[in-house]
């Protein structure tokens, strides 16, 4: 009994997404639509009805109140959590009792991340975000609905599976000699012949990566570019893992020669075919479970109606755009467009290549003037007018003239460019003319109307199709095609071997040595967004060093739960936690370092209200602001933050096991260790 929807303050439905319990259970209660082909609006009207009391008493309490509920539980016990982005509303709903409040805020935050991935900074216009969300054309909605249910899909069984989601953080496999020959490859291979081809229509490759299932196998940037945030790597492993799901127990070799294998011994394959015909005819890994299991047959002719909308399938050639955060000697810029090409090798191994695309500066320049503007209209909403509206570090003259160059610079040409500048003309006559109003509260609706038409303009130059007559900008077929032969050349030897090494990247048999009565870890490194974990993989064909009953199943349930848990204690402000649970022993650490590995001294953890934005770091990155917050009383310092989490047998005395926890800490981290970035 699972739901989440995205609707507008008029209970217009924007997005929905539910699993088939739900599902089933509006049809009891509205009935199915008798009307040939008209299923799927007629659910969307059911879905409306049913929250439209909750959307519009929401409404009514932030206008007459200024505040509004963000969570409530009903007398059967069915928790809805809600949060409102701008004129958007959030609501998920769980009514099975395998969520709790803080896995339906996490569900909600990680949907406004994927839109915003996807989007850009369209989603800083309510008009133009509801329109995106709900397109006028019934196809192109079904398709865009099932797309991002899809993703949805795709991350909530990420996050019950996969300890890297579950902490959110990276994970890369462990071969330091493997990742440092393909980082070198990507380098002075293929990322220069990329960039010096004459086929890459202008477009830069900054990034290039090679995933292993979800794990990162080789990452390398270019000189050009910056960091690329946790976060946003995070979400483009969500988006390969949907148009490429993995599945572990067909994807990889049959023998589990790894099982007992440290880090410092490997499992070599036989070398793989070199054909690559055979390679690339493997079809995708695995078949995803359909968004709607409908029982009605009046609902699977809408089921089938809705595949009849799907159109063809994409240009497997064409890129995704996707709009991710850039760090310049100016300052971040949030959502800044990049093209994503996502190449598979073989099942469960992808080539993801992420590149700036010529027009990149018109999306920096529309975001300066999108602060400046949010920055006067925030002041003057609070009473600041004049000169006190205006101050800041690009000044309303500055503004001025940058702005007026702006817009020559698009030409006059363009409908959208002759409403931004009838609208900069508009807001010039009142903030500047002597019969205008000046800079008061007067001027605000003409703020909103300028951020409204620069949106308009980035939608305009990275949303919206050419036309069926251009040509489409890209890296070229045919470059694609000798980037993927490349690596494959370079990775066809130790394909089997990194399957296998997915499943088995770290074991505990290599710790057990040194720390006796431990049966389970977790480090995170929070500066740079990488983890290290024994695997936990518990599917039909395989089985962890726990095995695959029930205690395997076991530990991992108690693993996810007690992370859940130590999220609860880190909002109240305890960096440190033990736990006795049953016959184990949990523990919990959060603490600092400067780059020495020295470690500094514990302050005081900010405390989180309960409703704040949930603890990680994909849909927000708590640990970004939490450094920060630190990095206050250690100026001129580089300080890291680490987490780790241990499971003890409940035997082993606590002093043993503490002991255990810091010589682990150090031993984790080590160089030799260590995996190459």
């Amino acid at each position: 009994m699972k739901c989440l929807l995205i609707a507008s303050e008029s209970a217009e439905v924007l997005f929905y997404w539910t699993d088939p319990e739900f599902q089933q259970n509006i049809q009891n209660q509205y009935g199915a639509s008798q009307e040939e082909g008209h299923g799927l609006p007629a659910f969307e009207d059911s879905i409306s009805t049913l929250f439209a009391p909750i959307i519009i008493s929401c409404s009514t309490m932030v206008d007459r109140l200024g505040d509004s509920y963000t969570s409530f539980t009903t007398e059967n016990n069915h928790v809805y959590v809600l949060h409102q982005f701008d004129e958007c509303l959030y609501i998920a709903v769980n009514g099975d009792g395998e969520e709790g409040e803080d896995d339906l805020r996490r569900k909600i935050y990680v949907m406004k991340k994927m839109i915003e991935v996807l989007f850009g900074m369209v989603t800083l216009s309510s008009n133009l975000i509801r329109r995106e969300l709900r397109p006028q054309d019934t196809e192109q909605r079904a398709r865009l609905w099932k797309h991002l249910q899809s993703l949805l899909e795709t991350y909530s069984h990420l996050r019950e599976n996969d300890q890297s989601f579950l902490v959110e953080a990276v994970e890369r496999l462990i071969h330091p000699m493997l990742c440092e020959q393909c980082i070198e490859f990507l380098e002075k291979r293929l990322v220069q012949q990329l960039n010096s081809s004459t086929e890459r229509a202008g477009e830069e490759v900054l990034h290039a990566f090679i995933l292993v299932h979800t794990k990162l196998l080789a990452f390398f940037s270019s000189r050009n570019a910056s960091t690329l945030a946790t976060s946003d790597l995070l979400a483009l492993i969500i988006m390969t893992q949907n148009m490429y799901p993995s599945n572990t127990d067909v994807d990889d070799p049959g023998p589990e020669s790894m099982s007992g294998s440290g880090p410092e011994s490997f499992y070599t394959p036989e070398p793989s075919p070199t054909d690559r015909d055979s390679g690339s005819s493997d079809k995708p890994e695995g078949v995803t479970t359909p968004v709607f299991e409908f029982m009605d047959p009046d609902i699977q002719m809408a089921e089938d109606s809705l595949q009849t909308l799907e159109g063809p399938p994409p240009d497997p050639s064409m890129p995704r755009r996707v709009f991710l955060e850039i760090s310049s000697k100016e300052g971040l810029y949030p959502m800044m467009p990049h093209s994503m090409y996502c190449l598979p090798l073989w099942p469960g191994i992808k080539l993801v290549l992420l590149t700036k695309i010529p027009t990149n500066n018109v999306a920096s320049s529309v975001y300066k003037y999108l602060e400046a503007f949010a920055k006067l209209e925030k002041r003057l909403s609070e009473g600041q007018e004049g000169y006190a509206a205006t101050r800041g570090q690009l000044t309303i003259h500055d503004l001025r003239s940058k702005l007026d160059k702006f817009i020559k610079a698009l030409g006059p040409s363009d409908l959208q460019s002759a409403q931004l500048q009838n609208a900069w003309t508009e807001f010039k006559n009142r903030a500047f003319g002597r019969g205008g109003p000046g800079f008061t509260k007067d001027l605000i609706p003409w703020c909103k109307n300028m951020k409204t038409q620069l949106c308009s303009i980035y939608r305009q130059c990275f949303l919206v199709d050419s036309g069926p007559g251009s040509v489409p900008q890209r890296l070229s077929p045919g470059l694609q095609e000798r980037a993927l032969t490349m690596v494959q050349e370079k990775l066809v030897d130790w394909k089997d071997f990194l399957l296998v090494k997915s499943k088995r990247n770290i074991t505990m048999v290599s710790y057990l040595e040194d720390f006796p009565g431990l049966i389970h870890f977790i480090c995170v490194d929070r500066s740079t967004g990488q983890m290290i974990a024994p695997s936990l993989n518990i599917t039909e064909h395989a089985s962890s060093e726990l095995g695959k009953g029930p205690v395997a199943h076991f530990i991992k349930s108690k693993v996810w739960s007690f992370v859940s848990r130590s999220r609860d204690f880190l909002r109240k402000g305890y960096s440190t936690i033990t736990l006795r649970d049953g016959d184990f022993y949990f523990c919990y650490f959060l603490w600092f370092e400067n780059e020495t590995g020295y470690k500094l001294e514990a302050g005081d953890i900010p405390i989180l209200p309960d409703d704040s934005a949930p603890i990680g770091m994909l849909a927000w990155d708590y640990y970004r602001k939490l450094l920060r917050y630190y990095s206050k009383n250690h100026q001129g310092e580089v300080v890291k933050c680490y987490e780790l989490l241990t499971v003890h047998l409940g035997v082993i005395p606590t002093e043993i096991i503490l002991q255990h926890c810091r010589q682990l800490a150090s031993k984790l981290w080590e160089p030799s260790r260590n995996p190459l970035l």
